[in-house]
């Protein structure tokens, strides 16, 4: 090989090793590269380890000192709930759920009198052996044993009921404890010593209370029978004075005695009743009962008074409004009593009508019913209307002062009306007139109600006659409400001109200003309507037997109208227009106080009657108000006097006193069922008595009596229960009526 061969091999060599080697110092820089990288990771991830070290305790330092002062935190927390429950001087006890005292309170650890073995670790059954072993507690009639027992059983129930124990010390200690989930327990002794001792007093002041209530109530009831005794004697005597012949100043004289009388009734019975109800003592006695005719009763009681005054009082009883519901009936109608005597004791001219009406409740068993009582009296100055419903109020003014009156009867209606859970309203114009209403929710009696009438064919068209607006208006819509066309007229000339041959039947007032209702009859009949029937509304009781010309019409009906009454009449139809067509217009004259058809007169025997009174005065007053019926009367001074004379005397009607020496009325009457027993007779038995406090009249009935009557006595009363217990057979009452 040639030297220039050799030097190329070589320069290619060298070549080739340089660039080799140039690979190989690429290749180690950049492994060094790559390894400066790396150094500069592991040195950041050094760094961070060591910041993260170092945070990292920096925190157990924080940890450890926030935990330092947490402990010194629940360390006071522990002493101050401890000092805390230390102070308390009830007890108070901590157990776990092994039933193990862990800690108790200084007020919880008296209770053991010191003893050493009640500490922290002692077991609960352990401290009720030391309760009893030691005597600390008065277990009473149990034995030790069976006290421990029974606390034991407690104890262990989830939710132990609190317990009442007696110390020996005569303290009284109330355990409460509550279990929690784990099964601690938290008890709680509560030193109720002072409250045992205060209810003691309480229960020995109330059984004072009580006995002083019933001294009292005993008082009231022997002081209505002490005052009601002689006011029958004076109120009854001055009532038959009234009916004697006497000089003006003479009847002026009884009048005034008697209406003092009553008066001074009315003072005793509203502060006997204001009484029972400021000491809850009234309770009321819910019965089936008729509210038309319970208000009917009412108006009737107070017929005197409105004949008196000239008043008309009217009766607008909703057609379809049920009568029969549950209630009480004797409260009601006091309630209304009340009512309608101070609208008529406030009204002295013009009229009062009492309106009821009635919308089914939610339960159609109950009925909200509204009862409203309309008067033209003098009103209620507005701003005193809130003041009228107070106890002992008047509305003062110079118009009534000359009404008297204790001013309980509206606050007792309203406390009435109150206790039956409804309510009482007023509304009033002064110098027009007042409303005062009430509203009540009754359940429906049991049994059929009345029902509207069907009228019969040919009763189309009706001709009402009266001077008053309301009157008129009450009768028409009740008319209109049964299909029946109604004219309308306000004086009898009115009704002459109005009159034609599609008038079925005449309605008409008896009196009227100008025209009055018979002298209207009069004048149809002779202007040639002999054939309709007429009918008289009045409100004279005494006129169906007294008025010679009552034969002109064909009936009368006492006002205010009682629905029964005049749709009996209208069903009637036909009969009254066979006996309209029967009367002689000339023949008017003829005299009509006939004897009743009904009851037949000289029957051989008059009606025996047996009063009971051991008072001397009440016996005149009795005899002296039914000595002009057809009866025969015979008196008895006490109940065995009584039982034997029901013997003989075999009485068609007993009025009984109540109260009488020897033999009560009760016990004679009990003596007098028990001789009915057996032969099937049931001689009505009416009450007579003085008492008027709550209970007496459920008392007397439940003995047998068949009806009640207070003292004082009413002649017209006591006349109408002999007339609605008349037997069949017997003489008629009236003494004339064989004349």
């Amino acid at each position: 090989m040639s030297l220039a061969q050799k030097l190329s091999e070589e320069r290619r060599a060298r070549l080739a090793a340089e660039r080799l080697l140039e690979l190989k110092q690429a290749e180690l820089t950049s492994a060094n590269r790559k390894l400066g990288h790396h150094a500069m990771a592991l040195t950041r991830r050094i760094g961070e380890t060591q910041a993260e070290v170092e945070t990292v305790r920096f925190e157990n330092e924080r940890v450890k000192s926030d935990l330092s002062e947490a402990n010194q935190k629940i360390e006071i927390a522990e002493r101050r709930l401890w000092y805390s429950i230390q102070t308390i001087q009830d007890g108070f006890a901590f157990f776990n759920s092994d039933n193990t005292l862990i800690g108790a309170n200084t007020a919880y650890l008296n209770v053991f009198d010191g003893l050493e073995e009640v500490e922290p670790g002692v077991c609960y059954t352990r401290i009720l052996q030391i309760l009893t072993d030691e005597g600390l507690v008065n277990t009473g009639s149990m034995r030790a044993r069976d006290w421990r027992h029974m606390m034991t059983q407690r104890w262990f129930k989830a939710a132990p009921p609190p317990v009442v124990l007696q110390l020996w010390n005569n303290q009284y200690i109330k355990l409460i404890d509550h279990r929690a989930a784990d099964g601690d327990v938290v008890s709680l002794a509560l030193n109720i010593t002072s409250s045992v001792r205060y209810e003691a007093e309480l229960k020995a002041a109330r059984a004072r209370a009580e006995a002083a209530n019933r001294a009292k109530s005993a008082f009231l009831a022997n002081m209505s029978h002490e005052i009601r005794t002689p006011m029958n004697g004076v109120v009854g005597m001055a009532e038959l004075m009234s009916d004697t012949e006497l000089s003006e100043e003479q009847r002026l004289y009884a009048d005034t005695i008697k209406n003092s009388g009553e008066a001074l009734l009315v003072i005793i019975n509203d502060v006997l009743d204001y009484s029972k109800i400021e000491a809850d003592k009234l309770v009321l006695h819910p019965e089936p009962f008729d509210l038309e005719r319970c208000i009917h009763e009412v108006v009737m009681l107070l017929q005197p008074t409105l004949r008196d005054k000239g008043l008309d009082l009217l009766v607008d009883y909703d057609l379809f409004l049920p009568t029969r519901f549950i209630g009480d009936p004797g409260r009601i109608r006091q309630i209304l009593t009340n009512l309608v005597g101070n609208a008529v004791k406030f009204t002295n001219s013009g009229h009062v009508l009492i309106r009821i009406t009635g919308v089914p409740g939610a339960d159609e068993a109950r009925t909200a019913i509204h009862i409203a009582i309309e008067d033209t009296g003098i009103g209620i100055p507005r701003k005193k209307i809130d003041h009228i419903f107070g106890e002992f109020n008047q509305v003062e003014d110079d118009r009534n002062r000359q009404f008297e009156g204790t001013g309980l009867g509206l606050a007792i209606s309203r406390r009435l009306v109150e206790l039956m859970k409804g309510s009482v309203w007023v509304e009033s114009e002064e110098g027009v007139g007042s409303c005062f209403g009430f509203r009540l929710a009754l359940p429906k009696a049991d049994g059929a109600q009345p029902m509207p009438p069907h009228l019969p064919e040919g009763l189309n068209h009706v001709l009402v006659v009266d001077d008053l607006l309301v009157n008129r208006d009450v009768l028409e819509r009740q008319l209109k409400q049964l299909g029946v066309q109604v004219t309308c007229c306000a004086s009898g000339p009115e009704a002459l001109a109005a009159m034609t041959e599609d008038i079925d039947i005449v309605l008409s007032d008896h009196n009227m200003p100008g025209m009055d209702g018979l002298e209207l009859a009069v004048k149809l009949r002779e202007a040639g309507w002999v054939d309709t029937p007429i009918l008289l509304l009045s409100s004279n009781p005494a006129f169906t037997q007294n008025d010679p010309a009552v034969r002109i019409v064909q009936g009368v009906l006492q006002k205010p109208i009682s629905r029964a009454d005049l749709f009996g009449k209208l069903a009637d139809f036909g009969a009254l227009t066979s006996a309209a067509s029967v009367y002689d217009p000339d023949d008017i004259s003829t005299s009509v106080a006939a004897k009743d058809p009904m009851m037949p007169a000289g029957a051989g025997r008059r009606m025996r009657i047996l009063a009971a009174e051991d008072n001397k005065t009440n016996q005149l007053v009795f005899k002296k108000m039914v000595q002009d019926l057809n009866i025969d009367l015979v008196f008895a001074d006490n109940g065995f006097a009584a039982v034997d004379a029901y013997r003989d005397f075999k009485p068609d009607l007993v009025f009984m006193d109540i109260s009488m020496p020897k033999m009560d009325g009760k016990t004679a009457t009990r003596e007098i069922r028990a001789l009915q027993s057996g032969i099937g007779r049931h001689t009505p038995v009416i009450a007579l008595t003085a008492h008027a406090m709550a209970g007496d009249a459920e008392d007397i009935l439940a003995a047998g009596l068949d009806d009640y009557l207070t003292k004082p006595l009413r002649k017209s009363v006591i006349c109408e229960r002999i007339q609605r217990y008349h037997p069949t057979g017997a003489d008629p009452l009236d003494r004339d009526a064989d004349a």
